[in-house]
């Protein structure tokens, strides 16, 4: 009875990690050479690890990244100009802590999107948060939130994440109303966030993109001088992979 009673305690409680380590105390017998003291930290072990869990499950869940991918996975093996080094270092995530941002480009297949993810992959395990958006569907919504009242809380969500990753950036030159938002998404989060910026285009072609050469050298003096770069080369590895190279 005083176990049930227990067991309801921590559900009401919340403590869901602690209520399923106890219950397997409870059951397994090579629990009971265990003292006290080493009984109880177990329980807050499994709790504190529940609730880093389920911390990262919505982390994970906000970021909403295109695709599944970690650093691990990351392939050295092709000459497509990916420095190793500087993906460990990259990797700490210590760029993020000091607001510095991440330009990737290269042309379509050279896996952009993947080397993108697979940093806010890391990002958000270690505990960072993140937002993905292609940048077609970023400016989409921009407008759609001026439309409805929102405009002011979706800044305030881009804002607010540790790391916003910019897809696709550059696939078509910016209307004046999509620069405009550009730059105030930007300077909203200069000095208080990081961005990763991919695009199949040299960063040296984005000043036409954007446009009007005020906001463009306001965007890319925000973005460009405190930046680390990962330029992708060589023929695409969707074309390689359909032909039946490795993955």
């Amino acid at each position: 009875m005083i176990t049930e009673q227990t067991i309801e305690k921590l559900n009401a409680l919340k403590l869901f990690g602690m209520r399923d380590a106890f219950a397997e105390q409870l059951e397994l017998p090579t629990y009971a050479s265990l003292s006290f003291e080493e009984r109880f930290g177990m329980l807050v072990d499994r709790e504190w690890t529940d609730r880093e869990n389920r911390k990262l499950e919505r982390r994970m869940k906000a970021a909403r990244l295109k695709i599944h991918a970690s650093l691990e996975e990351v392939d050295y093996s092709r000459p497509r100009g990916l420095d190793e080094s500087l993906i460990r270092t990259l990797a700490s995530c210590a760029w993020i802590k000091s607001h510095a941002s991440v330009l990737v480009t290269g042309k379509t297949g050279t896996g952009k999107t993947f080397v993108a993810c697979a940093l806010a992959d890391r990002a958000v395990r270690s505990g960072h948060t993140a937002l993905y958006y292609r940048a077609p569907r970023l400016f989409s919504e921009i407008l759609i939130a001026r439309a409805d009242g929102s405009y002011h809380r979706l800044l305030s969500k881009l804002s607010r994440a540790d790391l916003l990753l910019i897809d696709d950036f550059g696939l078509s030159s910016l209307s004046e109303a999509e620069r405009r938002e550009l730059l105030e998404v930007i300077e909203d989060r200069s000095g208080s966030g990081s961005t990763i910026l991919a695009s199949q285009l040299p960063v040296s072609s984005w000043h036409e993109v954007i446009g009007e050469p005020t906001i463009a050298d306001a965007v890319l003096d925000r973005i460009v001088h405190n930046s680390y770069r990962i330029e992708l080369k060589g023929p695409s590895m969707r074309k390689r992979k359909a032909e039946g190279g490795k993955d």
